[in-house]
Order: C-alpha cells, then structure tokens, then sequence
C-alpha cells in the first residue's frame, strides 16, 4: 500500500511539474508575442495609416490649389477688380500651397520613424526610396512651378487671358505629373501598409495557435489528474477542467479560486494567468470590431454572395458633416481635438444605429451612412433616415454647450453646426478593395449626390438638404420644404432638392408661413417675375427672420435683375459652376 501511494506520489508530482513548466513557457511566450503584436498594431496605426493619409492629403491639397489659382486669376480679371476679393483669393491659394509641403514632410517624418526603430521588422530599404521620392517630388514641383506661378499673376495683372490661359494649362500638366508621382508613391506605401498587417495577423494567429494547445493540454492533463488523485484533490481538479471548458466554449471570463499550495494550486494559478492573457487577445478582436457594423457583419454571414459579387440595390445615402472644423481645430491640441471628435461622432452615430441605419464609415469630421435591404424595408428607409437626421440636429444645441467643457474653456473658438446631404437611388453594394484588405461599402450616383446636398447646405444655410426620390418617399410623414432645382454634373435633367424642417405636424406657426410663402416666391422666381418673388421671399423672412434659402435667393434675384439670363434659362441653379 506505501508503495502504491509512492507510486501514485510520483506520478501527480511528475505530472504537476510538466504542466507547471509548459504553463510557464506558455505565458511567456503570450506575453513576449503579445508585446511584439503591440507595438505592431501601434506602429501600424500611429505611423503607417497616417504616412498614407498625409500622402493622399498632398493629393487633394494640389487639387485645391489649382481650384484656388483660377479663383485668384478669375477674381483679378474681372472688371472692375475687386482687390479685397482678389487679397483674400490669394491667401486661400497660398495656404493650399504650403499644405502641400506640411503633408509631404509629415509623411517622411512617418516614414523615417518607422525606419529609425529597431523592434519591427519592416523594408527600411523601400521606405527609404519612398522617402526620398516624396522629397524629390515635392522639390521638384516647387522648382517648376514657382516661375510659372509669378508669370500667371502678372498676366491676370495685365489681364492677358491668352497667356493666362496657355501658362495654366502649363501648371496643370505640372500638376498632373506630381499627381501620378504622388499615387506611386501611395502606391508603394500601401504595399508597407499590408505588409505591416501580415505581420499584426500573423502574430496573431501565432498567439491563438499557442492558446488553443495550451487549452487542449491542460483539458487532458485535468482529466488525467481526475483518475488519478483522491478525493481530498478531485474538486480542484473538476474546477480546472471546468474552466477549460470555458476556455473551450470561447468564454473567458472563468477564475479558478487557488485553494491549496501544492502543485494543483500552481496549475490553477497558472490556468487563471492563461485566461487573462486569453482575454487580452479577445479585447485586441473586440477592439478590430469596431470597425465595421455587427449588422454588416451577420449579413455577410448569412449571405456571404453578397460580399464576393457585390448587388445593386435601392438604398438611401447620408453624409453628415461639422461645419467650422477646420477652423474649430486649428486652436486645439491634439489631445483635445481627438476628445472632441471622439464626443461628436459617438453623440451623431446614436441616431443613425437607434433608427437602424449602418455606419459605412467615419471620414475626417464627417459620417457616411446608408439605409436599405437586407437591413432596412424599402419602404422605410428614406423615413429612418430623415428622422434619423432630425434627431442628429436636435443634438447641436446640447453639443455645442458640451464642447467647452470637454476642453475646459469658457467658449468655442468658432461655432460648429451640422450639415446633411440625404440621397436615394440605386447603388452597388459589395466588398470593395485590394486581396489583403477590403469594406463592404455602397457606390453610385446616390452616394455622389448625398455627398453634394451636404456641401449645398453652405450655400443656402440649411442644416438637412435631400434629394427628390428620398422626399418622394418619405412623402407626408416628415414636413418637407423645396428649396430649389439643383443641376448635378452627370445627370440629364435638374431635379428639386428639400429640406427637412420637423417631423410629421411638428412646425410652428412661424414655419408654416414660411413654408407658404417660400413655395410662392420660388413659383414666381421660376416663371421670371422676380418683383414678387422678391416681395415673398421677404415675406418669407418676415416669418423666420435669417431664413439661409429666403437669403440666398434673394440675393440671386439681384443677380439676375443686373445680367438678365437667357431664353434658355430654366431656374435651376448648377453646382459645378459654382
């Protein structure tokens, strides 16, 4: 019988001390390959997702520059010049310029950071030649262009149209040469950009790999254990099978309580160190899931066609945006900018998930969502998203007390408002992207003109703008005010856009009249009589004094009375020439 107990001594001590050695080398190695996925992720994040959004930064910037330098040349060539306008044209040009170089130079301080730090691996050689592409790039459309820039201003001095013409046309090709420069070296750069994320997956995998025969150990070590010791041990035993069943079931959420000292003990403080590094790697999921809807991805489950051949289908489109950000941010630290957005885009996005919509993605200050099949009934999804709109506007107010305090000063720099395009149409639907990255995401007419209302609403001092179909949807169940004809590049004919004013029977008296009123100038407007469409546009901000459309209109009529239009003139107002 002693030698039986010995026998049986050994065997659990010889046993506890194999499972304490591999659960020791097993955290160590979760931890060594959780720090290196750390700080993959975060050089991922904090310098290679940014170096590429400073890259196609640098690309928009040189469009603006372009549209800013025919304003400047446009502006001095009128008659009689208006010098204020041309000052103020200028500036907007020179400003365009230099952020051209401040994206250029934030992308190689990226870059050679990422070279400079020895705990990733990554292609220093390539990112080298990156770095020195985007140097040559920009030096070398500063060389070209500095003396066709000075030539240009003195012929809109002159008013020499000709030679205007002919050297911007010379800028352009510049132009265009470091555009092509610009995308190759994007081009390039997203190559790092997956290659960094390989490397995030791959030590990923790694790590949940190693879990998953950690688990598969210790299931078969604890039943071993369950045979074997007496009944004084079979309870802590049964509790660390237990738990890795837990473990097994995806929940990781189980502590074993440490009861004894021995090496039963040691295995169960080991097991509880395995769960939470467990958990650790779960937040890491939890945290990528953030980054596309759970409806998006059930969808996708259900229907995975859906993502490989891509549907068209009717859905309707929402770009909702911050108006004075840029101003806003440029005050801000950076610290302060990101507790700002980080408050605005979750009090924005409450309504757009409350009334079902998908969240397609954030860009910059603004918010790109869509509502339609397979997540929305046809009928409803124009109606959820202008209520969704409304409740988003109802948040301004509240918002903009709640700003100051985030930042702990008495008042906002600059005001901040909202601006929302809505658009229903037909749209493609699918996954769209490169083998080693995609997003299910919407494109199509709908998307472009949603995109275009939220823009037009600066125009007219509006908060919500939708198209005709969405209107023609929603019908009476929002109060809908047309505001004008808006003529799109792209599309054969003008169509009306709206506003959204309140929800079903919710106008006051003041806006009620303004609606009426409104409806009789713009009848008149339409047919040329515009004395009363004059006098009802007044009466219409007789009702709602600072009414953004009345104002607008009015001010066109004054337009149009000193350079009467055409035959041809249809009362529309075209955006692209603007």
């Amino acid at each position: 019988m002693p030698i039986f107990n010995q026998s049986i001594r050994h065997k659990i001590v010889g046993i506890a001390l194999g499972l304490i050695v591999l659960m020791l080398v097993t955290s160590i190695l979760s931890m060594v390959m959780s720090s290196q996925v750390g700080v993959l992720l975060d050089e991922l994040t904090n310098r290679y997702i940014p170096a590429y959004s400073h890259l196609a930064r640098a690309n928009i910037h040189s469009l603006e520059r372009a549209l800013a330098l025919r304003r400047v040349v446009m502006t001095r060539m009128e008659a009689p010049s208006d010098e204020q306008a041309y000052a103020a044209r200028l500036r907007d040009f020179e400003e365009s310029d230099r952020k051209i170089e401040e994206d250029a130079e934030a992308a190689r301080k990226l870059i050679n950071m990422i070279i400079d730090d020895p705990r990733t691996y990554s292609d220093n050689a390539a990112l080298g030649r990156i770095d020195i592409r985007i140097e040559t790039a920009v030096t070398e459309l500063r060389r070209d262009l500095s003396e066709d820039h000075a030539k240009l201003l003195k012929q809109a001095d002159a008013r020499q149209m000709t030679e205007a013409r002919g050297t911007l046309e010379h800028i352009d090709v510049v132009r265009d040469q470091f555009n092509r420069k610009v995308d190759a070296i994007r081009a390039d750069m997203l190559t790092q950009v997956f290659f960094s994320t390989t490397q995030v997956i791959g030590r990923q995998h790694q790590a949940i790999v190693v879990s998953g025969v950690v688990t598969l150990l210790a299931a078969i070590v604890g039943f071993v254990f369950a045979l074997m010791v007496s009944s004084g041990i079979t309870r802590p035993v049964r509790l660390l099978l237990a738990g890795t069943r837990e473990v097994e079931a995806g929940r990781f959420d189980k502590t074993i309580t440490v009861s004894t000292q021995d090496e039963i003990g040691e295995l169960a403080a080991a097991f509880n160190r395995m769960t939470e590094q467990l958990r650790h790697n779960e937040r890491i999921r939890e945290t990528f899931g953030r980054y596309i809807d759970p409806k998006v991805v059930q969808g996708l489950i259900d229907r995975p066609e859906i993502a490989i051949d891509g549907e068209r289908r009717v859905m309707t489109i929402m770009f909702c945006d911050m108006s004075g950000f840029t101003s806003m941010s440029e005050g801000m630290t950076p610290r302060g900018l990101v507790k700002v957005m980080n408050h605005y885009f979750t009090v924005m996005s409450a309504p757009v998930r409350n009334n079902r919509g998908i969240i397609d993605k954030y860009i910059g200050d603004a918010i790109m969502s869509y509502w339609g099949p397979p997540f929305i009934e046809d009928g409803e999804q124009a109606l959820l998203a202008g209520i969704a709109a409304i409740e988003m506007a109802d948040q301004v107010p509240a918002l903009q007390r709640q700003l100051p305090d985030l930042l702990g000063i008495r008042a906002m720099p600059a005001p901040c408002d909202l601006r929302i395009g809505i658009a229903t149409g037909e749209v493609l639907t699918g996954s769209i992207g490169s083998e080693l990255m995609m997003s299910f995401t919407v494109m199509g007419d709908a998307v472009n003109l949603a995109s275009r209302l939220e823009a037009v609403n600066k125009v007219y001092g509006t908060r919500i703008l939708i198209s005709q179909a969405t209107a023609e949807a929603i019908g009476t169940r929002l109060e809908l005010r047309e505001i004008d004809r808006l003529a799109v590049a792209g599309q054969s004919a003008p169509q009306p856009i709206f506003e959204v004013m309140a929800r079903a029977g919710g106008l006051t008296d003041a806006q009620a009249s303004l609606r009426t009123h409104y409806a009789e100038a713009l009848a008149a407007y339409r047919i040329r009589r515009f004395d009363a469409a004059r006098a009802a546009f007044n009466a219409a901000l007789e009702a709602v004094p600072g009414d953004g459309p009345s104002r607008t209109m009015l001010g066109r009529i004054a337009q149009l009375k000193a350079s009467p239009p055409d035959e041809a003139w249809d009362g529309a107002w075209r955006l692209d020439s603007k």
